[in-house]
């Protein structure tokens, strides 16, 4: 082929630097689904509607996942650059005011939207960042 190998540029040509992908946040926060509303709330979130699942990644909400326990605690987990701009990103959406409108009368004493009204935990620790602080640049060990 004939572009089989790299010319050099010589020295005033500079390569485009790649972006550097925003850091990600972990947030973790509780709501409480009202006891009766449990099985329809699984439903409900079994299938999201597309349109929304779409916004959710496009203002920022990355690796987003929703726990439930049997008396309705709820446990959510985002990675985000920002959840401030992620929560005024999906509030701007059409798709996410109605996904509230539906999803408020779920929850016990919501101060406010379920996006926003949630109480949001104090991460303590974190496996892969205290092993990162051990070695910040891990080699392979042999094992003898």
């Amino acid at each position: 082929m004939a572009n089989d190998h790299v010319q050099d540029a010589g020295p005033d040509h500079v390569l485009p630097q790649r972006a550097q992908p925003p850091q990600l946040h972990r947030v973790c926060f509780q709501l409480q689904v009202k006891p009766e509303r449990i099985a329809e709330y699984r439903q409900r979130h079994a299938a999201v509607w597309p349109q929304m699942l779409r916004a959710l990644k496009h203002t920022g909400w990355n690796n987003y996942s929703l726990f439930i326990r049997d008396d309705g605690l709820l446990i959510g987990y985002v990675e985000t650059p920002d959840l401030a701009s992620a929560q005024d990103g999906m509030a701007a959406t059409d798709v996410n005011v109605r996904w509230q409108a539906e999803m408020g009368e779920f929850f016990v004493d919501l101060d406010g939207d379920p996006d926003t009204g949630f109480v949001t935990l104090t991460e303590v620790f974190n496996l892969e960042d205290q092993l990162a602080a051990l070695d910040p640049a891990p080699t392979e060990r042999s094992s003898s």
